[in-house]
């Protein structure tokens, strides 16, 4: 069976590259995806709600911190379209996909910050990982969206000096 995608909308969504001070990523690893489906924190915006508000508010419920700061905001909103198999399972069958508003944010905390045990956990594993790594470790349909992240925020990886 083919699902006709062409009377679905994208959802709305936002998208975080969390920095470490050693230019390194926050990746985590999806609860319902077992088997190495790791990913940056995202999530849908709320009615009203400004996409930096929502950035910051979705970093919080996903890492139990939103002690970071936002350094970058991508140019451009980045359509990703879900697999046929998805697109009933998830959003109660309403959405194609998500258009997503990324935005690069510097970690200002330590790593006892991160609890990724929240309300609502979606992650059961989390690592700092080389931006350079983050194609390898994400799904297959999302491999665009992080290679052109990848390119837009590449600059922002270098380690920071720490002022010691």
């Amino acid at each position: 069976m083919t699902i006709n995608v062409e009377g679905l909308a994208y959802r709305p969504c936002v998208g975080i590259m969390l920095l470490n001070a050693r230019g390194e990523v926050f990746v985590a690893q999806r609860i319902d995806s077992p088997g190495g489906a790791w990913q940056m924190p995202q999530g849908g915006i709320d009615d009203g709600e400004a996409p930096a508000a929502a950035a910051m508010r979705e970093l919080k419920e996903e890492t139990g911190t939103n002690n970071a700061t936002i350094i970058a905001e991508h140019a451009e909103w980045i359509p990703y379209d879900l697999p046929e198999r998805l697109i009933k399972r998830l959003w109660k069958g309403r959405y194609r996909g998500q258009s997503q508003k990324w935005f690069a944010m510097r970690f200002l905390g330590t790593d006892g910050d991160i609890d990724i045990n929240t309300a609502e956990p979606e992650f059961d594993a989390w690592r700092w990982t080389p931006m350079a790594e983050l194609l390898d470790l994400v799904v297959p349909f999302k491999r665009y969206v992080y290679a052109e992240l990848v390119e837009a925020f590449g600059h922002l990886a270098e380690a920071q000096d720490s002022g010691g």
